[in-house]
């Protein structure tokens, strides 16, 4: 079953405390970074540190991911085969999807399937998305919007509640419902700015992103509060179960639940939101 994943913590791997912070911290997805967060000069020995950060979250409950850095790089192939034991893979500014066939194929060389997530996060990533999300064979598990770096290229701006970001956030949500991935929000830069996350998160919420990447782990908790489902969802999810359940209803395909019409879809969206709840709980 589908698992809630509404946090998804990049850790810098150039930083032995951080990564040890990142196992107790209960975040859903953990990014061990080394890509933006680590200078030219600490690519080799941050890459070194793949193999003990991978062990030392083991028993976080998390997804462990790796963000490697990008195929037009000299540090992409080492990155590659040092990040085969983690769960999944990072891959950073995806621009078509000859891109995910090439990470694919390196990753084949080192005997691994593991997943790759895409981040989006240059023009050129969002006008081909759609080929990006149907891209077949390469085990993509969902799409990351690299918000910093695509407001970069456009030359926009992130302020005004990132009026001119919403339509390629939205494009990226969209793709990624089509194709049946996952679909993160892009970071929240000050990170001590409680009430500013909060506008964002429940922005990316409203657009349909199934959760947040975070720069620090003061993040994790908030981005569980905004992106988790509420009490009164999962009551309402229960509430639905229970009213099919019914033996009254018996075969309908559209019943009466509080004043609303509540459709079958309507059961298959509340059985599945229990169900990743109570995965994310286990």
């Amino acid at each position: 079953m589908r698992r809630l994943i509404r946090s998804a913590l990049f850790v810098p791997a150039s930083k032995p405390r951080a990564i040890e912070k990142a196992a107790h911290v209960g975040a859903d997805l953990l990014i061990l970074d080394l890509e933006d967060a680590v200078g030219p000069d600490e690519k080799d020995e941050a890459r070194a540190r793949v193999a003990d950060a991978l062990d030392s979250w083991s028993a976080s409950g998390a997804i462990r991911a790796v963000r490697v850095n990008g195929p037009d790089t000299a540090w992409n192939a080492a990155d590659m085969r040092e990040s085969a034991r983690a769960d999944a893979i990072v891959l950073p500014k995806v621009n078509q999807v000859g891109d995910l066939h090439a990470a694919r194929s390196a990753l084949s060389t080192h005997g691994t399937s593991i997943p790759i997530w895409a981040m989006i996060e240059t023009p050129l990533g969002v006008m081909n998305l759609n080929g990006i999300a149907s891209a077949t064979g390469t085990g993509l598990a969902g799409l990351i919007a690299g918000t910093n770096d695509l407001a970069k290229e456009l030359r926009c701006t992130a302020e005004q509640a990132r009026l001119a970001l919403v339509p390629h956030l939205a494009a990226i949500v969209c793709a990624a419902r089509a194709r049946g991935l996952y679909a993160l929000d892009g970071v929240y830069n000050q990170f001590r700015d409680p009430k500013g996350f909060r506008a964002e998160a429940e922005q990316g919420r409203t657009l349909g992103f199934d959760g947040k990447t975070l720069i620090h782990p003061g993040q994790v908790d908030l981005a569980h509060l905004y992106f988790g489902p509420t009490s009164a969802e999962l009551e309402r999810a229960a509430r639905i179960v229970a009213a099919f359940a019914d033996p009254e209803n018996a075969g309908k395909g559209v019943i009466s639940l509080d004043g609303d019409m509540v459709e079958r879809l309507h059961l298959d969206a509340a059985r599945a939101l229990l169900s990743a709840a109570g995965d994310n709980d286990a």
